[in-house]
C-alpha cells in the first residue's frame, strides 16, 4: 500500500461531517441541554433551516457507507492513489457544497451535486473493478 495518511483523513472528515450538519440543526433549532433527553423528536420537529440541515445530517449518513467501502477497496486493491484522492476530495467538497445547497433551499442545484458526489465513488468502484 501507497501512504495511507491521506486516505485516513478523506474517511475522518467524512464520517464527521454528518455530525457538522446535526450540530447546525440543533444550534437553528434552538437545542437547548433539556432537549437532550429526545433529540431526534427535537430534530423531528424542526422546521426550515434547521429541519434542511437535519435532512443533510441524516442523506451524509445514507451514503457514507458506499464512499467508505470504495476508498478502503481502492487502497486494498492498490488503486493509483493519486487516482483515490482526486476522487476522495472531490466526494467531500461535493458533500460540502450539497449541504450549502440544502441549507439554502436550492433543490435543483443540490440534486445535481449530489449526482456528482455518488458518482465519486462509483466510479472508484467501477475503476477498481477493472483492476483485475
Amino acid at each position: 500500500m501507497q501512504s495511507i495518511s491521506g486516505v485516513i483523513y478523506l474517511i475522518l472528515i467524512a464520517c464527521l461531517l454528518p455530525y457538522g450538519f446535526s450540530m447546525i440543526a440543533k444550534i437553528t433549532a434552538g437545542f437547548k441541554l433539556k432537549d437532550n433527553q429526545q433529540p431526534r423528536e427535537f430534530l423531528a420537529k424542526a422546521t426550515g433551516i434547521a429541519a434542511r440541515a437535519n435532512a443533510v445530517q441524516q442523506n451524509s449518513f445514507e451514503s457514507l457507507p458506499l464512499f467508505l467501502v470504495a476508498i478502503l477497496m481502492a487502497e486494498y486493491m492498490v488503486l493509483d492513489q493519486s487516482v483515490i484522492m482526486t476522487f476522495g476530495w472531490a466526494y467531500i467538497i461535493l458533500r460540502v457544497g450539497y449541504g450549502i445547497c440544502y441549507l439554502a433551499n436550492w433543490a435543483t442545484l443540490r440534486s445535481i451535486i449530489w449526482l456528482l458526489s455518488m458518482c465519486c465513488p462509483v466510479l472508484l468502484l467501477i475503476l477498481v473493478s477493472r483492476l483485475y
